[in-house]
């Protein structure tokens, strides 16, 4: 793979490009010398992992707009026929190497689910990704697989948010699911954000493909938080028209706010009550901390 490698100078790279692999939606920046990439584009390139063939993403932007402490690794040219060809007996060699791979899990009765695998694209080092509960002694299977691939082989754990963005999907929303799509660092998302977004703990209702909670939560939570700030606590007890009320329910989107009793329930408009409050109409007897 040594011829592949194209004369560059750190000077030279004027462009960074958006790259994606095997379809997977996390885009990878690189540096580029030229600015007539396209979307769509096949390009090789030099990872961790090694030689492979990325996919642009993007039209290439302006290096100084690049705004990040990541150093970049450049494209070292547009991926030619042969290129392509060895890709695709990759892809084909990959499938075998899994299959391979899955027979020897089972055959060793080890708890792991395979995800993906994938060949460099010099066949130096084949790569296979599984999810697992538990630390996974795969000693005896690397050995058995070393003795059918001959070539490197790293068997990469990941979580299953990361499962969830490589295979894909449609969330609740009727959209391909963020993490497929533009999502690419997942934050720990807490069960307060449901709560401080006002929504029933149904976990199954509010859980993604993945198992974990939806990471929608995080994308409006702070709006959420400044949009009730100048709402009434729920549990606030008050008075209407001689009765005992107390709220019941706010709805921060339509900006209404529901009190109840035994016997009645009312719905106000925000305005509404604050003018009900104002004018004594509503009498406060308890304002929920």
């Amino acid at each position: 793979m040594e011829d592949m490698i194209l004369e560059n100078t750190e000077n030279s790279l004027g462009y960074f490009v958006p790259i994606t692999f095997y379809d997977e939606g996390k885009r990878y920046f690189f540096s580029s010398t030229t600015g007539d990439l396209k979307p769509g584009d096949f390009v090789v390139v030099e990872t961790i992992r090694g030689f492979e063939i990325g996919k642009i993403a993007d039209f290439p932007k302006e290096l100084s707009l690049y705004n990040s402490n990541l150093d970049l690794k450049p494209v070292i040219r547009l991926a030619d026929a042969n290129d392509i060809k060895t890709y695709e007996e990759n892809l084909i060699l990959a499938k075998e190497g899994l299959a391979f791979t899955l027979s020897e899990v089972k055959r060793l009765g080890l708890n792991m689910q395979l995800i993906s695998a994938e060949y460099t694209l010099d066949q130096s080092k084949f790569t296979v990704t599984y999810l697992a509960d538990q630390r996974v002694d795969f000693r005896e299977l690397l050995r058995s697989m070393a003795g059918r691939l001959h070539t490197r082989i790293e068997l990469r754990q990941i979580g299953t948010r990361d499962k969830a963005k490589m295979i894909g999907g449609i969330g609740i929303c009727g959209l391909p699911l963020c993490c497929t799509t533009w999502l690419n660092d997942f934050d720990g998302i807490s069960i307060n954000r449901a709560k401080n977004q006002m929504l029933a703990l149904n976990i199954p209702k509010i859980s993604g493909h993945c198992g974990k909670l939806i990471c929608c939560l995080s994308f409006e939570d702070e709006i959420y938080t400044e949009a009730k700030k100048d709402m009434p606590r729920i549990g606030t007890k008050l008075t209407y028209k001689g009765e005992h009320f107390a709220i019941n329910s706010l709805n921060v989107i339509s900006r209404k706010v529901t009190i109840t009793n035994r016997e009645n329930r009312e719905t106000f408009t925000l305005e509404e009550y604050n003018k009900l409050i104002a004018t004594g109409i509503i009498v406060l007897t308890s304002n929920k901390k």
